[in-house]
């Protein structure tokens, strides 16, 4: 006859985050991915980027609780210290991405995202995924938003992105050259997802990538996608669609309901 689990050992059992088998597979929602091949440089190669799309959006409390999902090397944990916020924790799935940040003495850890969430609630102000949801399906997306929600205390906030489907130029392409985008989105779509969520006060706004300024390029850059996305508005009006965000990436800051 097999041993029993004593009482100490079912508790144990019962309260330890099971794993989620989510449906990426080469690059998975809860790792980050977008760490360049100098994983140090990126300290500060993608600041000037967090910067300029984030911290508008987080509140001027700097004692705010800040969960960021997906850390990697922990360029925004990073970037959210600097900036004066004293309660900040990243979470990663891949132990290696991780160790990066805790070399930075940065406060990440080894942690699946949907086992973490379920083991919290009313925790966070803030709740930060730097994977774009649509590197889960739209169920997984819908459950993800719904975890957030109960681990937000109430009027916290979720600042989320995912691959924009408005832009005719990339929009496409953006689903179809990796097999783990699993849709591509709107703003409109964007909102729908979050409201599923249970989320309110919806906010989309386009992220910016020409935030670069010590390139010169950047300037052209910027220059030619705001005249291509002007005229793409112009002719979306025209057909009747009311569509303002046409960036490659777009974002949305959502309120706990």
């Amino acid at each position: 006859m097999s041993a029993q689990p004593n009482v100490t050992e079912r508790a144990i059992t019962e309260r330890a985050p099971q794993r989620r088998v989510l449906a990426a597979r080469l690059e998975p929602f809860d790792s980050y991915w977008q760490a360049p091949a100098n994983i140090e440089a990126g300290y500060r190669s993608f600041a000037a980027y967090y910067r300029a799309n984030y911290l508008p959006h987080l509140p001027a409390d700097k004692n705010a609780r800040i969960l960021v999902v997906s850390c990697g090397p922990g360029y925004l944990v990073d970037v959210l210290s600097q900036a004066g916020y004293r309660s900040v924790v990243g979470i990663d799935s891949d132990p290696t991405k991780v160790e990066h940040a805790r070399r930075r003495n940065l406060p990440c850890e080894t942690a699946e995202a949907f086992p973490y969430l379920e083991n919290v609630r009313g925790e966070f102000d803030v709740i930060i995924p730097e994977q774009e949801l649509n590197h889960l399906t739209h169920q997984e997306t819908i459950e993800f938003l719904q975890l957030c929600h109960a681990a937000l205390r109430p009027g916290g906030r979720v600042i989320v992105y995912a691959m924009n489907g408005a832009n005719p130029f990339v929009g496409a392409e953006n689903l179809a050259h990796n097999i783990d985008h699993f849709y591509i989105v709107t703003e409109y779509s964007l909102g729908q997802l979050l409201q599923l969520g249970g989320f309110r006060d919806i906010k989309p706004f386009a992220l910016k990538l020409y935030v670069f300024w010590k390139n010169p390029l950047n300037y052209v850059g910027l220059a030619v996608t705001s005249v291509l996305e002007l005229g793409m508005r112009i002719l979306f009006r025209m057909y009747g669609k009311k569509v303002s965000v046409l960036s490659k990436k777009v974002a949305a800051v959502a309120v706990r309901s």
